[in-house]
């Protein structure tokens, strides 16, 4: 690995670099290969290891959910035997290393920025001051890919629930094996949830699941993987702003399994109780439920159904040869509703000893200490990933630009976007 000089040697501004990029998971990693390319000198802060949040936040049987043939950084293109298949946790966090190691990129390992700021301007050319854990550097540009989904939500009353209670975050979550025996409450049927109650009720586990308003995708549709005809149909191009005027907000992304679709109805064949969303905690410790099972069953249902004629709309207009639509085993199962419906659980009497959180994440930004950098909530400030300050960036923010942001395969467009702005500012 090619290190650059350490940052404690970057005090001044002969020294500055021309650029720094905070974080050296895929985003940090795209940005840096063009501005290798460009020939900019810059160095990658990374608080750990490469890929670090992929390592430590992903369960074990974790898999991409793009295909082999989409998760690829800049440059590269995939020639092995499985295009189709989906990359372990592991094996992600391999691809990653193996393109700092070929592309001989300038990471610094174990160096957490712990304050962004702006240098005096009459002194340093108003350059970026970053004090780390190992010392304090200047650059003329600094581009965030620290991530924006890394830091785990919880409800507030999740702090009432009883002490002996196991809980864990979804990025906290590792195996069946981790969690003590006994039932499982996963909270959250998006991504994270729907995955992890199925791992749970394959593992034999007894699983109740909190659902929520959550999307789906089907993994396969029409002869093709879903991502390829979303790529390709142009509904990963829809503008962030498009969006949240047809939904009022960034909506959580649909469920989408790695190697095959998961529904609720097939969450709920496999033995998995389904509940209503999580509402609180009732007197003596019990937990309440909205009744809005059926109504998140059928959002489900009808986004998937959005979703395929869109592509059948797609798959016209273009005069593709496409085969036609299969039935989807977790879509035409029965779904299995309990009986009577649970709009309260007492967690003792139905053996939950454990409670996984799948409710969302956020982004840590605190340590950016810039007027104008963040918004009211702490949330970068920016257009395409380009703040108003001159010479900050954002990279890798889910949404930040369509519905492609925040997935791998938007690197390719992203970094060398927000690097030529660079070169264009410097």
């Amino acid at each position: 690995m090619s290190i650059m000089k350490s940052p404690l040697q970057m005090t001044d501004s002969v020294n500055a670099l021309d650029a720094v990029v905070i974080g050296a998971g895929w985003a940090g990693l795209g940005v840096s290969y063009w501005l290798a390319r460009r020939g900019l000198r810059h160095s990658v802060l990374e608080r750990g290891r490469i890929g670090e949040t992929w390592r430590t936040q992903r369960w074990d049987s974790f898999r991409m959910n793009t295909p082999n043939v989409q998760t690829v950084m800049p440059g590269d293109r995939y020639d092995g035997p499985d295009p189709f298949g989906a990359l372990t946790r592991d094996q992600f966090v391999a691809l990653l290393e193996d393109f700092a190691r070929r592309n001989a990129l300038p990471i610094e390992p174990d160096t957490a920025v712990t304050e962004l700021s702006r240098a005096h301007e009459n002194h340093e050319n108003g350059a970026y001051r970053l004090t780390t854990s190992r010392g304090t550097l200047l650059a003329r540009n600094v581009i965030v890919a620290s991530g924006s989904l890394n830091c785990p939500v919880r409800p507030v009353w999740a702090a009432q629930l009883p002490p002996a209670l196991r809980q864990v975050d979804a990025s906290g979550y590792r195996s069946a094996a981790d969690l003590p025996a006994g039932a499982v409450l996963v909270v959250g049927s998006g991504q994270s949830g729907a995955q992890i109650a199925e791992e749970l009720a394959e593992a034999g586990r007894t699983v109740f699941l909190a659902t929520s308003r959550v999307g789906r995708l089907p993994r396969r549709y029409r002869g093709r993987d879903i991502m390829l005809w979303l790529l390709e149909c142009g509904f990963l191009d829809v503008r962030r702003e498009e969006v949240i005027r047809l939904a009022g907000r960034i909506p959580p992304r649909g469920v989408v399994g790695p190697v095959h679709t998961i529904s609720l109805q097939a969450l709920s064949a496999q033995g998995v109780v389904l509940l209503g969303r999580l509402t609180g905690v009732e007197d003596g410790g019990r937990l309440s439920f909205a009744d809005d099972l059926e109504a998140n069953v059928r959002f489900a249902d009808e986004a998937s159904e959005n979703i395929k004629r869109h592509i059948d709309e797609y798959i016209s207009r273009a005069g593709i040869d496409a085969p036609v639509a299969e039935p989807d085993p977790a879509e035409t199962v029965a779904i299995r509703r309990p009986n009577p419906a649970i709009g309260s659980l007492d967690l003792s009497r139905s053996g939950v000893t454990s409670v996984v959180w799948c409710t969302g994440f956020k982004g840590d930004f605190s340590w950016v200490r810039l007027q104008g950098a963040l918004d009211a909530a702490g949330r970068p400030v920016h257009e395409d990933g380009v703040a108003a300050l001159p010479g900050l960036y954002f990279a890798g923010l889910d949404f930040a630009s369509t519905r492609k942001s925040g997935i791998i395969l938007s690197i390719v467009e992203e970094a060398p976007r927000l690097v030529e702005h660079i070169v264009g500012h410097s």
